[in-house]
């Protein structure tokens, strides 16, 4: 039985910690996060210095602050300022830059594919397993060649560039039809990032046109689709109709209901059977777990909950000795629920972490094993200029209010205080100056097609050559290629 992750008995062969008790425990965290950044701070604050050795694994160097990306594509934001270094923030953890594709249980061996394309392997006492998510890729043809994802500063920045470039091409279209299509932004989900990302870059293009000779306001369109029947469900009804109207009133088109039947490269063709001539689709529609999850439960035979790892109250992964699993990669009861899971919010994995922590240490003797329990404090999302809606501690809130909440609650989720200056002074000078319309040429467009901005065909790779991985303990594959 497991209680918390610590095992009288049960999968996972022996402790390998045991038979070297004098030598620091190898605790591996998977993933920078919310979930896993928040865990490997708070396993430095609650295991001695010499009671573990804490490394963190992430193809990053840095925790994104995503709830702020809508901002850094509307140009509010530097996008500097929603990071936090990874080598500033943790004190004795160390980081390994790379991806994690394969996790063995029964070796505890963690492969990592390094930037460099090399694969590293590195041996564990207690996993902790929090990847995070992707964007969910459905089986729409045309969407992974045209249409771009929204959940990291490449995909923020790219599309602020090319909606910028949109607008610079189509100020000297010539022809009406060429003009039309340029000028048409489709946003595919109206949950919170879709819904966020419409508000942000109406806003910002709203500001910005009159500096193309061109262009009116009226040649703009805005169209947002879901095939739920609200906007924001997660808000509930009152905030998702306030929304609703709020951006209805923008003149932004929203179609619920809708879903998307084929995109191409100049056109969009929706359930309903319109044609959508549009040269940009930002696809929003929903997220699932990394494949590392995926590719983890198959080989092990896990249990899945719409295709995130089962875990118990303790966070641990049942069968399996000192294995935990959270955030978006975990289906984690809902003690306030019965019979839930909780969502997967940076809420929720920022405090799953310090339950994460509590019990690796308890398994290592440090402290005692604790359930996660906590009650959801509500959702903000800002809606660009005054706007928001915003439902702390289920107290529905619009306008002036809810944007003070929006912004409070950002500022203190920053896990740096030096984030949050920087944050809190592009709000101030957004607020007096004006936002330049330059468009940055960071990222090239090869960069963010779904596969490439998710690495998804590095998953599909080392599957392939899942059999080479099965070497004696502690002895390296050759080098290899990612193909993604």
């Amino acid at each position: 039985m497991t209680v918390g992750g610590v095992a009288a008995g049960g999968g996972g062969g022996e402790d390998p910690s045991q038979s070297a008790a004098d030598a620091p425990a190898r605790v591996l965290v998977v993933g920078s996060g919310f979930a896993g950044l928040h865990t490997a701070r708070a396993l430095e604050r609650t295991l001695p210095a010499g009671k573990a050795r804490i490394t963190l694994v992430s193809p990053t160097d840095y925790m994104l602050y995503s709830p702020l990306l809508p901002e850094v594509a509307a140009g509010v934001m530097d996008p500097r300022h929603i990071v936090v270094p990874l080598a500033q923030s943790l004190r004795r953890a160390t980081p390994v830059l790379g991806f994690a594709v394969d996790v063995d249980l029964e070796r505890r061996v963690l492969t990592v594919q390094l930037p460099s394309g090399q694969t590293r392997q590195l041996d564990w006492d207690r996993l902790v397993l929090c990847p995070g998510s992707v964007t969910r890729d459905l089986p729409v043809p045309g969407l992974d060649e045209y249409a771009r994802g929204f959940k990291s500063l490449a995909e923020a920045l790219y599309l602020r560039d090319h909606v910028l470039q949109q607008l610079e091409l189509a100020d000297v279209a010539q022809t009406p039809d060429e003009r039309a299509g340029r000028c048409t932004f489709l946003v595919v989900g109206a949950g919170y990032a879709g819904t966020e990302f419409v508000a942000q870059m109406q806003h910002f293009l709203a500001g910005v046109l009159p500096r193309y000779r061109h262009l009116r306001a009226a040649d703009v369109r805005w169209l947002l689709c879901d095939t739920a029947d609200a906007v924001l469900p997660e808000l509930g009804p009152a905030l998702g109709e306030r929304t609703l109207r709020l951006l209805r009133g923008r003149g932004v088109e929203v179609r619920l209901g809708t879903s998307v039947k084929q995109i191409r490269a100049d056109a969009v063709t929706l359930s309903d059977g319109t044609d959508v001539p549009t040269r940009t689709v930002v696809w929003t529609a929903g997220v699932t777990a990394s494949p590392l999850i995926a590719a983890t439960a198959s080989r092990h035979r896990l249990p899945l909950d719409k295709g995130r790892l089962k875990v118990d109250a303790f966070l641990a992964v049942a069968g399996w000795q000192d294995v935990w699993a959270l955030g978006d990669g975990a289906a984690v009861p809902d003690l306030t629920r019965p019979g839930q899971v909780t969502p997967p919010t940076a809420q929720h994995a920022q405090r799953q972490a310090k339950t994460a922590a509590r019990n690796v240490a308890a398994s290592l003797g440090v402290g005692r094993p604790g359930r996660y329990r906590h009650h959801d404090l509500g959702l903000v999302v800002d809606l660009a200029g005054r706007d928001a809606v915003a439902r702390p501690l289920r107290i529905p809130l619009s306008g002036l209010a809810a944007k003070t909440v929006t912004r409070g609650y950002h500022l203190m989720a920053l896990p740096s205080t030096g984030n949050r200056i920087r944050v809190a002074v592009d709000w101030l000078l957004d607020a007096v100056l004006a936002r330049s319309a330059a468009q940055l040429g960071y990222i090239p467009e090869g960069a963010v097609a779904l596969p490439a901005a998710e690495h998804t065909k590095l998953y599909q790779a080392m599957a392939g050559t899942a059999g080479s991985m099965a070497l004696p303990h502690g002895q390296h594959p050759p080098s290899a290629a990612t193909s993604g």
